[in-house]
């Protein structure tokens, strides 16, 4: 059976460090977890007049993480807190590739800024910057390496999270100041930290739509391999 095709978004760079000219970026072990899993990747550019076109070849979707923010605007707040920041090309490329992914009903991982777009996509809300909507929070940016966990999270049990992890409790690698707040109006929550914040949901009525707020694709338990391979597997149906 030939390997599914996966499509990763990218980050979208302006002109300056690596390149004089506007760029795209990618961890590595965004696609080397797909591969590992089965998956055949492939990058998708921040081009939103033509996602559609790009799902409609896609076998799966992952939408990927990055240091900026979905505009709040999007789900319904007209201020802005002073930390977020915008990447408008991305975030319209990233909404019209999942609605088209969820029109097709084909698997959809959003990691990290990726669920809390799914959310925002599914009806959902944010919290714009933890630390002043929860003074209490734990350090969901967290000071130790990425592929280190940060703190643990509650898996909800008889979720499709639950059920492809096998995990009560999953160790988590932690980078993010926002969360989601509400999961709207057709998706669960599968996943809390300790304080409560939300650490992942999904869409059941959905063949796999599933989202985390960590990065599964460092591989630091055996329930984010079992996760990816879920995925990919889904992906071939």
């Amino acid at each position: 059976m030939d390997a599914p095709l996966i499509g990763l978004t990218l980050d979208a760079e302006p002109a300056g460090g690596w390149s004089r000219y506007p760029w795209y970026a990618l961890r590595r072990n965004y696609c080397e977890a797909v591969a590992a899993a089965g998956g055949l990747p492939v990058a998708l550019p921040a081009l939103p007049e033509i996602a559609a076109a790009m799902v409609k070849r896609l076998d799966g979707l992952i939408v990927t993480g990055g240091a900026f923010d979905v505009d709040p605007t999007l789900y319904g707040e007209a201020g802005r807190h002073a930390t977020v920041a915008l990447k408008e090309d991305r975030t319209a490329t990233e909404l019209a590739l999942v609605r088209a992914a969820l029109e097709r009903d084909i698997p959809v991982l959003g990691i990290c800024g990726g669920e809390q777009l799914l959310a925002v996509a599914a009806g959902g809300t944010l919290i714009q910057h933890i630390p002043d909507s929860m003074p209490d929070a734990l350090a969901h940016e967290q000071p130790n390496p990425r592929h280190e966990p940060g703190h643990a999270v509650a898996v909800t049990p008889g979720t499709l999270l639950s059920r492809v992890t096998g995990a009560v409790e999953l160790p988590v690698n932690s980078a993010h100041h926002q969360a989601v707040r509400e999961a709207g109006p057709n998706a669960v929550v599968n996943a809390r930290a300790p304080d409560g914040v939300i650490e992942g949901i999904e869409l059941p009525a959905r063949k796999f739509c599933i989202g985390v707020q960590w990065h599964p694709e460092f591989g630091i338990s055996e329930g984010d391999r079992r996760l990816f391979a879920a995925f990919v597997e889904a992906a071939r149906r």
